[in-house]
């Protein structure tokens, strides 16, 4: 395979310019005026280059919605090459002040969201700016959203319309372990537990009362025990509150629950599982509220043929790509649950998402900026 685009060909030194900027303007997700003014720049990029641009305006307390298109004909119905990325981070404005000053040590540049996305964000665009000047095979959608961190509440249903016209879905979620792609994602579901006993005096008629936090504590128990490391199930209590106070007896506790599941049937059985719990005091009662936020995302054989096509891409690129597992979600488990062809880690490789030591390994950017270039180029419709 002759590539369009080496490592040689990606102005480095510009990119890292240009994503020092993204990241000094923070964007929390639940800030969607910061989140705004960094769509706002990506706006003012894609329109520069002359692609398509449309933005939703944002719902649920969220951003805006920024999705780009390469140009094409009028009510064209031809198969895309689907980008997701995202543009909200986990960390608070203020953090790039303190916690986590953008720095550059060696090849390792700091900063909130550097890692997770921001720098596989402004990848994706500078390569579908470079794709499209060498004559892509398909058309292109790019869409930005602005509340991944928060399971996509808003923007889920955009992206899977936009999924049901895509031949293949690229997702420049940052690498992993040393520059690994993400070929397989469990489903993730979260759980609101709201545990009710009765309140009353712990020293003068503790009788009368009924603890939610003793119902909580057998019931978190429960829930743990549904782990199974055998078959890729983690339960996970998080979060626990309850009580008003020392001498009372606690008349509320709340609880919140993270489920990772492999697979649609186990899904089904743990969901059903813990949908199903009920207290052994009948004046104890438990509201359990949750769902299926991410469902799973397995590598089907279309996938498995487009992680071979990037890693022949990558093998010219002298990159020794490796596909992984994990049990993070992502926006590309909506795409492979749709039956969309998806490939996900496209991004920048770094390390210390989600906490005050994230990074990304300046080295990467150029390959792998090529390396998603090259694939808008060669993906052809089935």
């Amino acid at each position: 395979m002759t590539l369009a685009i080496s490592a040689q060909d990606i102005d480095d030194k510009a990119l890292i310019e240009e994503l020092k900027q993204w990241v000094e303007v923070e964007t929390p997700t639940l800030n969607a005026e910061a989140v705004n003014r960094l769509v706002d720049r990506v706006e003012g990029i894609a329109k520069a280059a002359e692609l398509e641009t449309e933005r939703l305006p944002g719902t649920l307390g969220f951003g805006d919605i920024l999705a780009v298109r390469s140009p094409r004909p009028a009510g064209s119905n031809e198969k895309t090459v689907l980008i997701l990325a995202h543009l909200d981070t986990v960390h608070a404005v203020g953090v790039i002040n303190d916690q986590l000053k953008m720095r550059l040590e060696g090849d390792k540049l700091f900063g909130p969201g550097i890692y997770d996305m921001k720098s596989g964000a402004l990848m994706a665009l500078e390569a579908m700016k470079i794709a499209l000047k060498h004559g892509s095979k398909m058309p292109i959608d790019l869409i930005f959203v602005p509340d991944e961190e928060m399971g996509s509440l808003s923007s889920r249903a955009f992206m899977e319309d936009a999924a049901r016209k895509a031949g293949y879905t690229l997702v420049v979620e940052p690498a992993r372990d040393g520059g690994k792609v993400v070929v397989a994602r469990k489903g993730v579901a979260m759980y609101d537990v709201v545990v009710r006993g009765r309140a009353a005096h712990a020293g003068a008629r503790p009788q009368d009362g009924r603890s939610a936090i003793r119902a909580a504590a057998r019931l978190v128990l429960e829930l743990e025990a549904l782990n199974d490391t055998e078959r890729g199930v983690t339960v996970t209590v998080g979060t626990i509150q309850g009580g008003t106070g020392r001498n009372t007896v606690p008349a509320e506790c709340k609880l919140q629950v993270d489920v990772r599941v492999p697979n649609d049937a186990v899904a089904q059985e743990i969901t059903g599982k813990i949908e199903a719990m009920l207290p052994i005091d009948p004046d104890i009662t438990f509201e359990i509220d949750g769902r299926m936020n991410r469902p799973p995302f397995a590598q089907s054989d279309e996938g498995r043929r487009l992680f071979d096509v990037a890693a022949g891409i990558a093998g010219n690129l002298g990159i020794v790509l490796e596909g992984m597992a994990t049990g993070g979600g992502s926006d590309g488990n909506f795409t492979a649950a749709l039956g969309v062809p998806t490939l996900d880690g496209l991004g920048a490789d770094g390390a210390g998402p989600h906490t005050f030591n994230e990074h990304i390994f300046v080295s990467s950017v150029a390959p792998r900026t090529a390396l998603l270039a090259n694939l808008m180029i060669e993906l052809e419709a089935k």
